[in-house]
């Protein structure tokens, strides 16, 4: 049987193409301040309104999206024009008194495959 060794060339060139676009940081949070956020939340009661942080990286050019989602139902999607090496973007969603459950936010590519994903149980007075 006969190894195959890639040309050190080759491997030059294909290395930064290997190299992934990521989300380094995604968490749902009561406010984002300096385009950070104050807190990580695993529930919510009472928070008004109720963010959503990412933080992307090599990712310029690119589109992003937040899908906010309540029991599995669809009710919003927010969109990003990623415009540098390093961006953090957010959204929000302003809670009615009915939005009660289990939301789940989806971090989504410009194609709609799936970058990331949170969910979080919503309890609102």
């Amino acid at each position: 049987m006969r190894s195959f060794r890639w040309p050190a060339v080759f491997l030059a060139v294909l290395l930064p193409v290997l190299a992934q676009a990521d989300v380094v940081r995604h968490q749902f949070t009561r406010n984002v301040v300096e385009r950070e956020p104050v807190d990580r939340l695993n529930s919510a009661t009472n928070i008004n309104p109720l963010y959503y942080f990412t933080e992307l990286e090599d990712m310029t050019g690119t589109t992003v999206v937040h899908r906010w989602r309540l029991n599995n139902r669809l009710m919003a999607e927010v969109r990003f024009d990623v415009q540098g090496p390093r961006w953090r973007v957010y959204s929000s969603k302003e809670m009615l008194p009915d939005w009660d459950g289990i939301w789940k936010l989806e971090v989504l590519d410009g194609d709609g495959n799936l970058l990331a994903t949170d969910t979080i149980s919503v309890l609102i007075d």
